[in-house]
């Protein structure tokens, strides 16, 4: 059976929070197989014979009904997830360096790219599919022009992101 990974947008920051354990009861109760929750910010590994649009509206729904908060989702399968993250353009991160992975929807991930913005001087971004990839220094992710963009209303309900390092131990879970 294809395995995915849901990232869960917005959970555990700013005072919402989802246990994983009762994430991981909520998405078996959606009927999902195997689930796994990682690490504490909103993602798990499971599998499932639907396709990632029905699991994508599946899983809004079921997690805004559980928790009470109008629930955003990202879903991806793994197959596809080892491919976005043996395509990050940039290679290894310095020391003090963060690689992300945007994950946008609508394509959206051209329109952002197009806006304005500036990159910081190790800053790097550039589409790829249904998602951006960016390098950004440690600390100055909330603070770069890039990561402001995002967060502008025509972009933030439609991405969520998560480190490289994540994905990685993400993968690395679901074998």
């Amino acid at each position: 059976m294809p395995k995915y990974a849901v990232f869960l947008r917005g959970v555990n920051v700013g005072g919402r929070i989802v246990k994983m354990a009762e994430l991981k009861t909520c998405l078996e109760k959606a009927g999902l197989d195997n689930v796994q929750t990682l690490l504490q910010s909103g993602n798990a590994v499971f599998e499932s014979s639907k396709k990632e649009p029905v699991l994508k509206s599946l899983i809004e729904q079921t997690l805004t009904k559980t928790f009470n908060y109008p629930a955003k989702v990202q879903v991806v399968s793994l197959v596809r997830l080892e491919r976005l993250i043996k395509d990050y353009p940039f290679g290894a991160a310095g020391p003090k360096q963060h690689n992300y992975i945007i994950f946008m929807e609508n394509h959206l991930e051209k329109s952002a790219l197009k806006d304005e913005y500036e990159l910081g001087a190790g800053e790097k971004v550039q589409a790829g599919d249904g998602v951006i990839y960016w390098r950004v220094d440690q600390g100055k992710t909330l603070r770069s022009s890039f990561g402001k963009l995002l967060s502008k209303s025509k972009y933030r309900q439609f991405n969520t992101n998560r480190n490289l390092n994540t994905l990685m131990k993400i993968i690395a879970s679901g074998q």
